[in-house]
């Protein structure tokens, strides 16, 4: 039976993408929120890498290490008080945070690798991976990316847990 543009088609349920859409629309808003979060974030973890490496001038890995560390800062403050705020509860901040941290340098280990991978790279193409530029994509997109799916597993499971009903 054709559907029309107002019914949407039907999933058979049981099936993968039946599991996957539920999946998704269980968790939408707070995924919305965390990239709203994250994003923010985002914008300021790349604008302080570069402007530490590009104006300051200093190195590639010091300036991934002090942007990713402010930008945790402002982004564990915006996923405690708007992402999760339904799960922390009597939750203490400072076991949060430390966890956030402690996630976040992961996180942080997945860049500052895709980083020296590119580093590497470098030594062998510099044309190619001696440049801001291949800087910024392999710390800022791929090193970002990769991490960012790890974080919002690791922050919705152990850091901002659901409350325990009495």
């Amino acid at each position: 039976m054709p559907t029309s543009p107002q019914t949407p088609p039907r999933i058979r349920p049981g099936t993968p993408i039946a599991r996957a859409w539920d999946l998704f629309r269980r968790h939408s808003g707070e995924l919305f929120r965390f990239v709203g979060v994250g994003g923010t974030a985002y914008l300021i973890d790349i604008g302080l890498f570069n402007l530490c490496l590009l104006v300051l001038g200093w190195p590639d890995w010091i300036s991934k290490t002090l942007a990713t560390a402010i930008a945790t800062t402002c982004a564990f403050l915006g996923n405690r008080h708007w992402t999760w705020r339904d799960r922390i509860g009597s939750a203490a901040a400072h076991r949060q945070y430390l966890l956030y941290f402690f996630f976040n340098g992961i996180g942080l280990l997945i860049a500052l690798g895709c980083l020296w991978a590119n580093n590497g790279l470098a030594q062998v193409w510099p044309e190619h991976f001696d440049n801001p530029l291949a800087k910024n994509i392999a710390a800022n997109v791929v090193g970002v990316g990769i991490a960012s799916a790890f974080r919002f597993y690791a922050y919705r499971t152990w850091v901002f847990r659901r409350r325990q009903e009495a």
